[in-house]
């Protein structure tokens, strides 16, 4: 205030006599005593607290000056004078004995940061630490009172795009706490900024490298290993393992995956050289992919706040599009001085464009130069909800799915996938002329890719595909049963009781023959094809259920709702490229699996003429639009027909029956002729399982108080069931790893056989017998063997075959030769 009273003095004593002190610039000491106090303004205060701390500047800076120390003393040159007892060194602290060897740049930066480190928790113990978002001034250095009872006003500036630079190392990294405080407006921002960008790639290098599992082994050096040796270019990432080592990492990956996976490809790159110096000869870029997400959305349930976020969502593909190639690295042409420009980096929604040559620094015109520009994989898909998510009343709605690098053709039209990707907005020109401009489509970028087998459950870890060594004892283990085929029978459908001849058909169709290729140029069939004819009400519709949710790929279609288009091929344009393309039916999509036709018999006669190549050949030919091809339809078909009238006659034969022709009949391996005959004990019992089944199947069941636990629960076959999952890996293990070679067949049974029903076929008017059929009792056979992973058929297997084959045959009779066959087939059974 002193210094305030000054000012005061010495500008009323500056001024002269008689000037104008009305002005609101004076102070109020120049204005005479009866004059009224001048108006106050904001200006007139803001030049007067200007004033003041200028002064207050001034004088402060005078009182540095009075008070600074002298360096320069009378006894100045005493510092510099001989003094024996200190200018010598310490002898008990030298070491000229030994030489030490000079420390090279790495492990001087690994030293000075454990140095440093150390005194960072040095200063945090004694409370000396300062806010890493404040940086300070260039005058921190100066008192911050200075005695004059005012606080000095600091200007501390707040960086809120850089990260603090007094936590930066030698190399520009932070430490990995640090870039958890977001400093910019987004997530997607802040990861860009260089030292927080090398801080992910360092800490993501570690993971890669460190990552351990419960055994001590590295997770994912081995899978490095692994994909060296068969030259892949997808590095498989848990999303769980990098969550529970290094959250932030996953936190920025979920909300900014399109710059963080750029880092962590980059990585992983670096991480495959360390094992193959020489891998970028093989592939220029490792693509990291991200499994086992934990949250997953229906396509129905994606929003504006999923966008540029990672999302995991199932769906039934549709379409797919061709290959198309598209611009990774680009390269201009110069035409006026030839000079190539490039490589630029193409992003998927920014056109690269340029203007100026650094040649001849013209304007263009510019070329692609197409030989070296770099090219990347590119293909579409049509993503639909799968069938079971559509809530009731509802249509299914679908995405556009993008597929880039080594991801293109993992999935084919009928699939159900998991596609792990980045939800994005992408311009569409239709959609801005229908709805206004600021209208956008999404598509989802896809990332990973994962099979949705038919328990519900993908692919990543828990794949039929990739079955465990225990998994695999425990299945070798299981075949090593005595009566491990009545422990598979009456594991087929546990639910449904009885029917025990078509449930030895049904895993009979299940496990499947072995297929032969005949020098390459003869193909013979493996899959068995059933066909369940019958009355109303004897599950028929239910085992076919069964089978789809067993089989490891099924395709359901109903005779009523299906065309010869919609079972084989359809050709359609495509609305991108305009060209004809195929779409696969349901015989085509069930290739490599089941094929499932509920209401056979209510279909057309054209239509169900064109399943006859699919049936033998297993395969369809197509001649449509100027498209000439042959599409794979290797499938088993089982399929359920009523008879004529609803109900089975039994006082005639076969094909009065049923509105199905010889052809078609004589491609079905197994014909199984189901009747709902009327018998007390087998009824009661029926009922007493249906009932037990309902309250054992209640989600309050209590098996303490269920007045039912004297009914009986089994199927009606004597055998121990087998648990589903485990079937269904069983069933996918025989199939894929087991192919029995027939040895010591008796060839004179099977002839004798085969002659006798040829004979009583047309002696009865029964369905034919032809030689399909011959081959149908080695395929049955082989499906024997495949039960036990036996590597050969034995005549047991054999015996097991004619049997199913004899049974089928005579059920089918009309009532009055039944009991006649029976006795002349009766040596067969033996």
């Amino acid at each position: 205030m002193d210094s305030f009273r000054k000012r005061g003095r010495r500008d009323s004593e500056s001024l002269p006599v008689g000037s104008d002190h009305s002005s609101t610039g004076n102070t109020p000491l120049s204005l005479p005593p009866s004059s009224p106090p001048p108006e106050f303004s904001d200006e007139a205060a803001e030049a007067l607290v200007e004033d003041e701390i200028e002064d207050v500047n001034s004088d402060n800076m005078d009182l540095e000056e009075e008070d600074g120390e002298d360096l320069f003393g009378d006894d100045m040159e005493r510092d510099y004078q001989q003094n024996l007892e200190l200018d010598r060194y310490d002898l008990d602290e030298l070491d000229d004995e030994n030489d030490l060897e000079e420390l090279d740049l790495g492990d001087r930066r690994i030293i000075d940061a454990k140095l440093r480190r150390r005194d960072m928790e040095l200063e945090a113990t004694a409370g000396r630490t300062k806010p890493a978002a404040f940086l300070q001034d260039e005058d921190d250095d100066l008192d911050s009172n200075l005695g004059l009872g005012i606080p000095r006003h600091r200007h501390r500036v707040y960086d809120e795009f850089a990260p603090n630079a007094g936590a930066l190392d030698e190399t520009g990294e932070l430490p990995l706490e640090s870039i958890a405080d977001v400093k910019a407006d987004s997530i997607a921002e802040w990861v860009t900024l260089d030292p927080v960008r090398r801080t992910i790639a360092r800490e993501f290098k570690n993971f890669l490298l460190e990552y351990t599992d419960e055994k001590g082994t590295s997770v994912y050096g081995n899978r490095i290993r692994t994909l060296g040796e068969v030259n892949a270019e997808s590095l498989l990432v848990n999303y769980a393992h990098l969550g529970e080592s290094k959250p932030i990492l996953a936190y920025f990956l979920a909300n900014a995956p399109a710059p963080v996976l750029r880092i962590f490809d980059r990585v992983a790159l670096e991480a495959t050289l360390l094992h193959y110096p020489d891998y970028e000869r093989i592939h220029s870029d490792i693509h990291v992919r991200i499994t086992n997400l934990p949250t997953s959305f229906t396509l129905r349930e994606l929003r504006q706040t999923h966008l540029n976020c990672l999302v995991r969502v199932s769906g039934v593909v549709t379409r797919r599009t061709g290959l198309f190639p598209q611009l990774k690295h680009i390269r201009f042409t110069c035409t006026k001085c030839g000079a190539t420009l490039g490589p630029f980096f193409q992003d998927s929604s920014v056109e690269v464009k340029i203007s100026f040559c650094h040649n001849c620094s013209s304007r263009g015109p510019f070329v692609i130069n197409s030989e070296r520009t770099v090219y990347n994989n590119y293909q579409r898909l049509t993503l639909q909800e799968s069938p079971g998510t559509v809530p009731s009343g509802r249509l299914p709605r679908h995405r556009e799915v993008i597929l880039l690098a080594d991801l293109v053709d993992n999935a084919k039209p009928g699939e159900e996938i998991e596609v792990t990707g980045i939800y994005r907005n992408n311009f569409d020109a239709s959609l801005n002329t229908k709805n206004g401009f600021p209208v956008f489509a999404t598509i989802i970028e896809a990332n990973h890719i994962a099979h949705v087998d038919n328990s519900g459950s993908a692919d990543d870890d828990f794949s039929l595909n990739r079955l465990t060594d225990d998994e695999e004892r425990e299945i070798r283990a299981l075949a090593k049963i005595p009566d491990i085929h009545e422990r598979i029978i009456a594991s087929v459908s546990p639910s449904i009781y009885g029917h025990r001849s078509i449930k030895v058909a049904i895993a009979a169709a299940l496990f499947g023959g072995v297929p032969k290729n005949i020098s390459g140029k003869h193909k013979i069939r493996g899959d068995i094809n059933v066909l369940l004819l019958g009355d109303p009400g004897t599950a028929k519709s239910q085992f076919l259920k069964y089978v789809e949710k067993t089989a490891h790929r099924a395709v359901f279609a109903t005779g009523q709702g299906a065309s010869a288009v919609g079972l084989t091929a359809s050709v359609r344009k495509d609305p991108i490229t305009n060209e004809w393309t195929l779409e696969g039916g349901a015989l085509v999509l069930a290739d490599k699996g089941v094929c499932l036709i509920d209401e056979f018999d209510k279909m057309n006669d054209q239509d169900r003429t064109s399943i006859h190549e699919a049936m033998e050949q297993q395969s369809i030919s197509i001649s449509k639009a100027g498209i000439v091809t042959t599409l794979q339809a290797r499938c088993t078909i089982i399929a359920a027909a009523n008879p004529i009238g609803g109900r089975y006659n039994t006082t005639i034969p076969l094909s009065q029956n049923v509105e199905l022709t010889e052809p078609i009949l004589s491609r079905f391996d197994i014909l199984q002729v189901v009747k709902d005959t009327v018998n007390p004990e087998i009824d009661e019992q029926l009922a007493s399982f249906v009932v037990s089944s309902h309250i054992r199947s209640h989600p309050s069941f209590d098996p303490d108080f269920d007045i039912l636990t004297k009914a009986p629960t089994e199927t009606g076959i004597e055998a121990k069931a087998i648990p589903q999952d485990l079937l269904r890996k069983y069933i996918h293990y025989a199939r894929e790893r087991v192919t029995p070679r027939l040895l010591q067949m008796d060839e004179e049974k099977i002839s004798r056989l085969y002659s006798d029903m040829r004979r009583q076929s047309l002696a009865t008017g029964s369905y034919p017998i032809t030689v399909r059929h011959l081959e149908s009792a080695i395929r049955l056979s082989e499906a024997f063997a495949k039960m036990e992973l036996s590597e050969f058929v034995r005549p047991a297997h054999i015996d097991k075959a004619i049997h199913v084959i004899v049974d089928s045959f005579v059920n089918a009779q009309k009532m009055s030769v039944k009991r006649s066959l029976s006795r002349t087939f009766a040596k067969y059974l033996l």
